[in-house]
Parts: structure tokens; sequence; C-alpha cells
């Protein structure tokens, strides 16, 4: 039957090399592990003339910046916004639906007698 609580024996003290300790401050460097950014944009369309709203904030090294502005765009700087987002969005849809066709079978063509 084993004896519980063990009792370790007597050990003797070792002797440690001793070396400066840096101390480092936290208030002298940011914490770098910390950070986001966000950022939004919205065009709008009214009559002739669209709408640019855009917002951007940021935390970096310890210091929060948030920026903001409002302005106007001639409408066919507006339409060409939007057809190169259209056109990104369809380029990255077909990217993905290929990537899920190597999943399908391939198909043969028919047969003929």
């Amino acid at each position: 039957m084993s004896k519980y609580p063990v009792r370790v024996g007597k050990r003797e003290l070792r002797n440690v090399d001793r070396q400066p300790v840096e101390v480092i401050d936290s208030a002298d460097k940011p914490n770098p592990f910390f950070s986001f950014q966000y950022s939004y944009t919205e065009i709008s369309s009214t009559g002739g003339k669209a709408h640019v709203k855009s917002r951007k904030t940021r935390f970096e090294d310890g210091k929060l910046t948030s920026e903001a502005f409002e302005g106007e765009l001639d409408h066919s700087a507006y339409e060409r916004i939007v057809g190169h987002a259209q056109q990104y969005f369809l380029n990255q849809m077909a990217l993905f639906l290929k990537s899920l066709s190597l999943f399908l079978p391939q198909s043969r063509p028919p047969d003929r007698d």
C-alpha cells in the first residue's frame, strides 16, 4: 500500500548566476498586439449627381484616429465605379464557382452509334 502524502527529502541549494533583468516600461512602448481598423464608404446617386460619404477609424500605436468626409461626383464617375464593382464581383464569383467545379464529375460527350 502506498503512503500519501509523499514527503520530499531535503535538497541542497544551488548557486544561480545573477544576470541583470531588463525592465521594459509599458508606457514607453505601446502594445503592438492590439490594433484595429474600420472603414465605411457609401456611394449613392440622386438626380444627376453621385454623393459619397466615407469614414475611417483606426487604433494604432496607442492612438485613436478618425476621419470622415462627404462629397459629390459627376454621374458618369458613379456609373464607372458601379461598373467596376459589378465586374469585380462577377470575377470573384466565377473564381469561386471554378474552384467548386473541381468537385463535380467530369462530363463526357454522349456516345454516338
